[in-house]
């Protein structure tokens, strides 16, 4: 097989990238060249950025593609770009969306590829679908073969899965729990997730290139364990040997005092049970299973966030934030409590 990677070094991507070099997939990725240092030796780096088109149109003018799949793509505009370059260069072309664009809140907790497509509180989301009826459109009208998939919280050892955290990373987060602080957790921490380790999600990535029965279709790619963020959050502090100190936070709350995308990635995403049905993958990939559990991979990140210290990033300015919204809340129960025993 061979393929063209727009991107490659993500979360995502690099899982996908990874496992296709050791398949022997002639791979190409199309970027910047600025995340070169792990790729395999036999991946093709093609440096450029994508936004260039004229340069891009020159560097692949005599290529041709079985896929091509953006990773980086998040508007309109930018596959309205892809469809230039590579209609008539590839036998499928594959765009990263976000299951986050499933209709929020829920009628029916249980996601299938066939929940509506609706977001009021992310324009992420809202760009993500406005993405896939541009490819579809494409698809029914000029026969351009597409395949949408939809990632849901996809980790990997670099990053430790959160639904609380600053601009910086998770970090910040883990070492407030080892220095016995207070963490934050939105609403009652009762919610069901799904998180989904990346090189699981590069298996049923994998799955649908070159699938003829993908064409045309939206696959979401998640595992199937869901788990409460009070869970998520007890994994994280039994993997760093502490006793977790956590203060449930409402969701509305914390969108309103922060200058976080909380509403977006809170009330649009997180603050909502999510349990996906993985059904249409699997016929679509019959030996696609996820087989990495949550706490196993939580602790496999943890465990190489410590070993690596430039994965260490600090974010004092979160951590005067989560002081600030715990001391506010604490303040507004000891004063009705005061006035409640006058």
């Amino acid at each position: 097989m061979k393929a063209l990677f727009i991107g490659g070094t993500g979360t995502i991507s690099s899982a996908i990238t990874k496992q296709l070099a050791e398949k022997g997939c002639e791979l190409y990725l199309l970027n910047r060249g600025n995340r070169t240092k792990q790729l395999p030796a036999s991946v093709n780096l093609i440096q450029a950025d994508i936004n260039d088109e004229e340069r891009v149109a020159k560097l692949i003018e005599h290529l041709e593609f079985d896929v091509v799949a953006d990773f980086i793509a998040f508007e309109p505009a930018q596959l309205e770009r892809d469809y230039r370059l590579f209609n008539g260069k590839t036998k499928q072309f594959m765009f990263i969306s976000s299951a986050s664009a499933y209709q929020t809140p829920l009628s029916d907790y249980r996601i299938t590829e066939g929940t509506p497509l609706a977001n009021p509180y992310w324009q992420y989301s809202r760009n993500k679908i406005a993405c896939e009826e541009y490819l579809m459109n494409q698809y029914r009208e000029n026969g351009f073969p597409i395949t949408i998939v939809r990632p849901s919280h996809t980790y990997d050892e670099r990053s430790i899965p959160l639904g609380v955290h600053g601009r910086k990373g998770s970090w910040q987060v883990a070492k407030r729990m080892l220095e016995n602080k207070p963490v934050i957790i939105h609403g009652d921490g009762t919610s069901l997730w799904t998180l989904t380790h990346n090189s699981d999600f590069a298996k049923g990535f994998i799955g649908l290139m070159g699938n003829i029965h993908a064409i045309g279709e939206a696959v979401h790619i998640t595992s199937d364990e869901s788990v409460t963020w009070n869970q998520i959050y007890e994994i994280i502090a039994d993997a760093l040997g502490v006793k977790l100190n956590a203060v449930h936070v409402p969701s509305e709350f914390l969108a309103a005092c922060s200058k976080e995308d909380y509403r977006g990635g809170l009330l649009g995403d997180k603050a909502n049970t999510v349990v996906f049905d993985n059904s249409k993958l699997k016929r679509l990939v019959p030996d696609f299973v996820a087989t990495t559990r949550v706490d196993q991979g939580i602790k496999q990140t943890i465990e190489n966030i410590l070993a690596n210290p430039e994965l260490q990033t600090e974010d004092k300015e979160f951590d005067r934030w989560c002081d600030r919204v715990i001391d506010a809340l604490q303040g507004a129960l000891q004063a009705i409590n005061e006035e409640v025993y006058k």
